[in-house]
């Protein structure tokens, strides 16, 4: 359980506006368990409500997390249906909750290859959040940063050619009112759970020069006291943005 004392460890001065998860090693938790794929997608769920009650109590200014990629299509049928099934029981459960917290929710991703159903509770739940000012919660599902870029660019090229726009008129700004985070800030903190140490296509143009944090700890292990350390780390780093060292 997450502390005042804990809380108040955190240097707000000093604490990311943008935080992004990638959230590993459900399926590895549940091995090591002797237990289906499935259960440990279930026990992330529930960490990730832990996180995101954390995130709205230290006023984050944006969460995003990384739920199903583009690639996960690949994965077993079975387990494809039960993640889209724990999908709409998320959306389903935890939206009323998220409103009273105040949170705003955003789908990034190719949320038209959804079900009907899916596709119906996102519109959903983004409609009943859309006025609130807290926590801005990013679920990235069917998402792949390359596939953002690319239709980040066709939209360009589509104004361009209607003569909305000219090439040399397109600018790094201009580029970014076109990615599915359009009016966010970029991410400051990547967090990967599950001990692989790499970025697997997730907010490639968001986190150009966002601070790395990995952890060996699985998904549904990761605690709010985790999270909280890894802001803390956060804090105390020299970020340059490509400039030279403060030293």
């Amino acid at each position: 359980m997450v502390t005042d004392d804990l809380l108040k460890k955190v240097d707000k001065s000093k604490m990311p506006r943008h935080v992004a998860i990638i959230m590993d090693g459900n399926g590895r938790w549940a091995n090591l368990r002797g237990l289906l794929r499935s259960a440990g997608h279930t026990a992330g769920v529930k960490t990730l409500k832990k996180i995101l009650t954390t995130a709205v109590n230290l006023k984050l200014e944006a969460l995003t997390v990384y739920a199903f990629s583009t690639e996960n299509w690949k994965r077993p049928l079975t387990e494809v249906e039960f993640l889209m099934h724990l999908f709409s029981e998320y959306l389903e459960k935890e939206k009323l909750e998220m409103h009273a917290n105040n949170v705003r929710i955003r789908f990034l991703g190719r949320t038209e290859d959804f079900s009907p159903l899916i596709q119906s509770q996102i519109q959903s739940a983004t409609d009943l959040m859309k006025n609130n000012t807290g926590v801005k919660f990013n679920i990235a599902a069917d998402y792949g940063g390359q596939d953002e870029i690319v239709r980040a660019a066709q939209k360009l090229a589509r104004k361009v050619a209607n003569g909305e726009i000219s090439a040399e008129n397109i600018t790094a700004n201009v580029f970014e009112d076109e990615l599915d985070t359009v009016g966010q800030p970029p991410v400051d903190l990547l967090i990967r759970t599950g001990g692989d140490l790499r970025i697997s296509n997730f907010l490639l143009w968001q986190a150009a020069y966002a601070e790395l944090w990995f952890t060996k700890t699985n998904f549904p292990e990761f605690t709010p006291e985790e999270f909280i350390e890894a802001l803390i780390d956060f804090g105390n780093r020299d970020r340059r943005f490509g400039g030279v060292t403060k030293d």
